[in-house]
């Protein structure tokens, strides 16, 4: 097997899939940050400084010798963010304010390597369909909510509530591709190498 490209500093099952869509050889080192937002932070500022920070941090813990990519996705509507469900309640509720409505999805990514830290940012919009209590009861009971900002994976089930989407699909999932392979290219990596 071919050595790793970069270290992603990451967790999250979708982020490795979308990697490996793509073709890019990574390590996973999961960043241990503080992700509360600050009084009054724009949603585009939040996602670039909690990528910049996931990047930094594991940087500082790696030996050097890679790049080092970070990303952060967060959901707004109504000025609120649309974070993991606390219960089903909140799940429940969240989804229902969702229901034929549209909400903001800001999905950064930063690349850092040595001195220099390179960073995007993509802005989605995703409209929902009118939804009845007892299909979001349903959704909340097959477990796929659970751990999800704003109660729902795109590429799941959550997929039947999605009327439109105008922007980046990878964004929503949570790594968005075409600002990643740009960011890459800056540093010199192939994308479709694996």
């Amino acid at each position: 097997m071919a050595a790793p490209q970069l270290i992603l500093a990451s967790g999250s099952p979708r982020r490795r899939e979308l990697l490996d869509q793509i073709g890019v050889r990574y390590q996973i080192v999961a960043a241990d940050i503080d992700e509360t937002p600050f009084p009054h932070e724009a949603p585009d500022a939040l996602a670039l400084r909690l990528a910049r920070e996931k990047a930094q941090w594991v940087w500082q813990q790696s030996d050097k010798t890679l790049p080092v990519l970070g990303a952060d996705t967060h959901g707004v509507l109504d000025g609120q963010w649309l974070m993991k469900p606390k219960d089903e309640a909140d799940a429940c509720a969240m989804l229902l304010r969702m229901s034929g409505r549209s909400h903001d999805i800001y999905s950064a990514v930063v690349l850092c390597f040595e001195d220099s830290c390179l960073g995007a940012l993509s802005r989605s919009r995703v409209w929902f369909r009118h939804m009845q209590e007892a299909e979001i009861a349903a959704y909340w009971a097959s477990g796929e909510p659970r751990d999800k900002a704003g109660a729902y994976a795109i590429q799941g089930l959550g997929a039947v509530f999605v009327e439109r989407l105008e922007g980046s699909y990878s964004g929503v999932m949570g790594l968005p591709l075409f600002e990643t392979a740009n960011l890459l290219k800056q540093f010199g990596l192939s994308i479709g190498s694996r």
